[in-house]
């Protein structure tokens, strides 16, 4: 412990300046040149300059920390060194270059050092994410053993098989992802991309499956969810691709649906200033609802499941099964480790949130649209943005409003939509008269037209909910509700020619092309004319110059076509 502490203590040296004693102290750690620079300060001799340590017998002493010590009785003495001023440069130019090089090798110990941090960085971030996807591996193994369990239990009881119905442990596998990310492209937004995108003339027929992976998870980034709710990016890419394979290619409730109603719920949330309204909460509980509204939609709607008796409805006790399903389904997707974008979020928030999208994805049967839309009624007279009973019923009548919203996007954009939808109806109803159960009039191919099912739909079920939302928010007037009533007004007058057609074949059956002529006066983009030689002249073909000339002529070949047949239902062309 003494020889420890000793090699530590400062060395003494006397030196005799201008016949005085000097008492230097140093440590012996001090390099030479600084001891130089010390002994020069003391015996005032300008720093840099050679000097020679000599002791009382004139003998030389080396300057460095090891000298051996003196006393005051033999005093050392500094003397400058008489070298030409060439060695003195040399010496300075030396002891310049050391120092450098003294900065230099602590630079590179630096980077050295920096270089050893960043490996063992590298190898914890791998380390973490092995024992991240053991455990993910471990979690599925438990569910695994879970859905074992429950087919072993649950195979001494009676199943349905039909194809059209649900069946949980055939379509269960299809909830984790069947490929890994980054498996789409990461697609980079143009800024009128990003502008229309916000916006409900979003075209959403020209984007391909991964374009709308990649614009959803951008909506979640621009909102801020991604960093409000601490989500994992990777995590986040997992989740969208596991709801995209878990929506099936029906004609109309499929994907495609989906990213429809959620980017109509991210374009009103720009729309209508709700970040300045609303909690980021609210804003995560509207865009997961929508996202999440229509999970494993089989196809056919709730009055199905009910009359068929389908696992799906005895299940749900007929209570909304469709859309409970769709609740389940998204939290089973959510219950996976890999695919849980709330994982960092408190429990207590996490039930908060999972209650909050239930009732906005049950708020979506249209069995209910009366019983919300009278409670909006009631409150936005008086709406308080501050009371979340208020705050409730508007996000499900958001929510409604998206999911109903085709009629709102422009007139190529939305009439596909009514095709699709149509074709859905019809395969359900042509299935319902084949086991023998109720078919609904509106999805009978033999009784329905597109006029005759958009006009009702429109006039009392859209107008009447989005004027309600108008109330509130002025804006929406220009953008969302005068298409609702240029749309109306489109149908009618396509009803009105459907009507007049009719008329007109059971007295004298008008040329097919005489209706296509009429539908193309009014503009429907989806309309074309007859190929038949001979039917239907040339010049009405392709673009027409002077569309009043073409309305009168079409009206005009229609009266001469018959003198019984009253055509007044095609005056209107006229207006």
């Amino acid at each position: 412990m003494g020889s420890s502490s000793s090699s530590y203590a400062p060395k003494t040296i006397y030196l005799d300046v201008d016949g005085k004693v000097q008492r230097v102290i140093f440590s012996r750690h001090c390099s030479p040149c600084d001891i130089k620079e010390l002994l020069c300060s003391s015996s005032n001799i300008a720093r840099n300059t050679a000097i020679l340590l000599i002791d009382s017998e004139g003998a030389l002493v080396s300057i460095d920390p090891s000298m051996p010590a003196n006393t005051p009785n033999n005093l050392y003495k500094v003397m400058p060194h008489s070298a030409n001023q060439g060695g003195e440069k040399e010496d300075m130019f030396q002891n310049v270059l050391s120092q450098v090089a003294e900065q230099f090798s602590r630079a590179f110990r630096i980077n050295e050092l920096k270089t050893e941090v960043t490996n063992r960085l590298t190898m914890l971030e791998k380390r973490v994410e092995l024992e991240g996807l053991k455990v993910v591996e471990i979690e599925k193994c438990k569910n695994d053993l879970k859905k074992l369990r429950d087919e072993m239990t649950s195979r001494g009881g009676v199943r349905m098989n039909c194809n059209c119905k649900y069946n949980f442990s055939d379509d269960g596998k299809k909830l984790s992802p069947r490929r890994d990310v980054p498996s789409y492209p990461k697609y980079t937004l143009s800024q009128e991309t990003i502008e229309t995108l916000k916006k409900p003339t979003f075209d959403v027929w020209h984007w391909e499956h991964n374009e709308m992976l990649s614009c959803l998870e951008y909506m979640y980034h621009d909102l801020g969810l991604v960093k409000e709710f601490n989500m994992n990016p990777i995590t986040l890419k997992r989740w969208l691709l596991a709801i995209q394979e878990n929506y099936r290619d029906n004609p109309f409730h499929n994907f495609r649906h989906c990213f429809c109603v959620s980017q109509m719920m991210y374009g009103m949330i720009h729309l209508c200033n709700l970040q300045e309204r609303l909690t980021m909460t609210d804003m995560c509980i509207l865009m997961t609802a929508a996202v999440c509204h229509d999970l494993d939609h089989p196809g056919y709607n709730n009055t199905y499941q009910i009359n068929a008796r389908t696992e799906l409805a005895v299940r749900y006790n007929d209570i909304s099964p469709l859309e409970n399903h769709h609740c389940a389904v998204a939290f089973q997707i959510l219950s996976m480790p890999e695919c849980n974008i709330f994982a960092n979020v408190e429990p207590d928030s996490f039930k908060q949130i999972r209650q909050a999208i239930i009732t906005l994805i049950l708020a979506t049967d249209m069995a209910r649209h009366g019983e919300i839309l009278d409670s909006f009624k009631q409150k936005v007279d008086s709406f308080d943005f501050t009371n979340e009973e208020h705050v409730k019923c508007l996000k499900m009548v958001l929510i409604k409003c998206c999911d109903i919203s085709n009629e709102v996007r422009p007139t190529e954009v939305a009439e596909p939509w009514v095709d699709c939808l149509l074709e859905e109806y019809f395969m359900q109803s042509d299935r319902e008269k084949t086991e023998g159960l109720p078919v609904a009039p509106f999805m009978d191919r033999d009784k329905v037209t597109k006029p005759t099912a958009q006009i009702g739909f429109i006039k009392f079920v859209l107008i009447p909910m989005f004027e309600n939302v108008m109330k509130l928010f002025p804006q929406i007037e220009e953008i969302m509700v005068q298409p609702l009533r240029d749309s109306r007004d489109h149908y009618e007058e396509l009803k009105q020619i459907d009507d007049a057609m009719s008329e007109g074949s059971q007295a004298d059956p008008a040329p097919s092309f005489l209706k296509t002529e009429v539908l193309n006066c009014l503009g429907s983009p989806s309309t074309q004319f007859p190929k038949e030689s001979g039917v239907g002249p040339p010049s009405l073909c392709g673009n027409i110059k002077n569309v009043q000339k073409r309305q009168s002529s079409v009206v005009k070949k229609a009266v001469k076509m018959t003198d019984s047949v009253n055509f007044a239902g095609l005056i209107f062309l006229h207006r």
